[in-house]
């Protein structure tokens, strides 16, 4: 476990996931082991969404790709490159057509092995600054690679009615949960507001373009930021909704901010 500390905030950060934000002794993660979802945050990468009813294959401009619901990376482990007392940084770097366990085989996939048809580097970082937590994440590999990123951080919820405001739009928890697993489309919007009970945290964001909401149960609910919205298209469109590398590397940005 890593922990950042400044102020009054303190930081957990369990191999690249982050399982504790907390603010003068309030905390906002979803904590696993609580109802709702067995982790508290994950990236979606290269691809957003489910692939089960495409037989698991996704288009990509060199060939079939073999993926899984919301990618490989989270099958990945982070290796640690550097460490401060309010600053960590992790990596994962793949290589083209390397095979990756599939943590849902056999239960809920017939895929024991997942492939990407391009090298990546991902990278994720955590900053903790006066103003709040700032995550970014930086994807590189070769001149037109495509991918989708998604970041699925979960939040715990105190009150029997928090608010999601997006620009002039509140969202209650009930239409969130009323959506069930394809999870709610927020387009074009890069900042959010819960508020829950007495406290608020602003989920502000850069280059996603775009949120998504779900939750099954009533103590948590995932705020995800999302380059893509996977269920405009049919699973073996997903292709549809790919971003390309150019020449340099692209930044995604996520401000925690009570």
């Amino acid at each position: 476990m890593i922990t950042l500390e400044l102020l009054d905030q303190k930081v957990g950060i369990d191999a690249g996931e982050l399982v504790s934000y907390q603010v003068d002794g309030h905390e906002y993660i979803h904590q696993k082991g609580s109802p709702g979802w067995r982790n508290s945050d994950t990236e979606m990468f290269p691809i957003i969404g489910p692939t089960s009813k495409a037989e698991f294959q996704v288009q990509t401009p060199k060939d079939i790709a073999i993926q899984d619901q919301h990618g490989l990376l989270r099958e990945m482990d982070y290796e640690l490159v550097s460490q401060t007392g309010t600053e960590v940084v992790f990596k994962k770097k793949y290589e083209a057509r390397t095979q990756v366990k599939n943590s849902k085989y056999p239960e809920k996939s017939n895929k024991e092995y997942l492939f990407w048809t391009y090298d990546f580097l991902f990278q994720k970082q955590f900053l903790l600054t006066e103003s709040g937590l700032e995550i970014t994440f930086i994807v590189s590999g070769e001149r037109d690679s495509p991918f989708m990123l998604g970041y699925h951080p979960a939040f715990k919820l105190y009150s029997a009615d928090p608010v999601i405001v997006a620009g002039k739009k509140n969202i209650g928890l009930d239409e969130v949960l009323a959506v069930g697993s394809r999870a709610m489309e927020v387009p074009n919007c890069e900042d959010i507001l819960l508020k829950d009970g007495e406290r608020q945290l602003q989920i502000k964001t850069k280059d996603f373009g775009n949120f998504m909401l779900w939750t099954e149960v009533r103590n948590m609910v995932c705020i995800e930021p999302i380059t893509f919205y996977p269920y405009t298209v049919e699973q073996r469109n997903l292709h549809e909704g790919f971003r390309y590398l150019d020449n340099k590397a692209q930044t995604f940005k996520v401000a925690l901010m009570p």
